[in-house]
């Protein structure tokens, strides 16, 4: 950061401020939303590694940021008419700023707390590597953490996957105590077969079931024959047999509830699903 040389007994003074600052940071605990939270952690990890290169002043100036943000306040990137860029880097730092800013004010400190905090300390990190200009390394692993956070920080969720459509079902009713395809029956053959075209070779499943009337043990039989005569309906009508799966449910699984022994039209069906 641009400053001037100073007196030795005050150079003193400040490395004792600069100590108190930084000293201070490493245990502050962030406060407000999520975002400055984030914040005190990403610039208390770079307070750390200025202090490590025994960078005192800017390690004393980020920790000053870092305390700021755990208070909770506005703390901005950098202000790069504040550094000295070479002039070569100023387009390239500045766009990249706007960028941040762009985000930052467009809600991304709400949307994405921890990639926020992330792409604006790394940017901070970018413009004091840069105004030293003498660790290419070091400039070019800021930027591109910069980069890669803001990447991170502009990348649009992905789409959720379109629902499946739910399957398609189709009762076939048959008279009391029979299993044969009766016409109507058959014009609801006709319509699974016209809807399975159009769906290409789907999987399709029948299940026969039966009124209370009669023995158990019979109408479980008799489900099963009338799941048996829908299938061989629909491969009469060109559906691949592999295709078709059957089962028999009985009088197990009433579509309308009745007493034992009761008959019902509605009971005696196969329920035909294709998906």
């Amino acid at each position: 950061m641009k400053m001037k040389v100073i007196g030795a007994v005050a150079g003193l003074v400040l490395l004792a401020g600069c100590a108190s600052n930084i000293q201070a940071v490493k245990s502050a605990q962030g406060t407000g939303s999520p975002f400055t939270q984030a914040l005190t952690e990403e610039y208390k990890a770079f307070t750390a590694e200025e202090a490590s290169e025994y960078d005192w002043p800017n390690a004393n100036y980020f920790a000053k940021k870092g305390l700021a943000s755990a208070h909770g306040d506005n703390v901005l990137p950098e202000d790069l008419a504040n550094w000295d860029i070479p002039a070569d880097k100023q387009s390239e730092m500045a766009a990249g700023r706007q960028r941040l800013l762009t985000d930052l004010d467009g809600g991304a400190r709400d949307a994405k707390p921890q990639d926020a905090a992330r792409a604006q300390a790394r940017f901070d990190c970018w413009v004091e590597e840069q105004e030293e200009n003498h660790e290419p390394a070091e400039i070019a692993r800021c930027r591109d953490d910069f980069l890669k956070a803001l990447a991170q920080l502009e990348a649009k969720p992905a789409a959720a996957a379109p629902m499946a459509p739910p399957p398609e079902t189709y009762i076939v009713y048959f008279d009391f105590d029979k299993s044969n395809i009766t016409a109507a029956g058959q014009a609801v053959i006709d319509q699974v077969v016209a809807d399975a075209h159009k769906m290409g070779t789907p999987n399709i499943s029948v299940t026969g079931h039966t009124d209370l009337a009669g023995p158990a043990a019979y109408n479980l039989k008799l489900s099963l024959r009338r799941a048996d005569s829908v299938r061989a309906a629909l491969i009469k009508e060109g559906i691949p047999a592999a295709n078709i799966t059957t089962a028999g449910r009985g009088e197990s699984d009433p579509a309308v509830p009745t007493p034992d022994g009761v008959p019902e039209a509605k009971n005696r069906r196969a329920v035909i699903i294709i998906q």
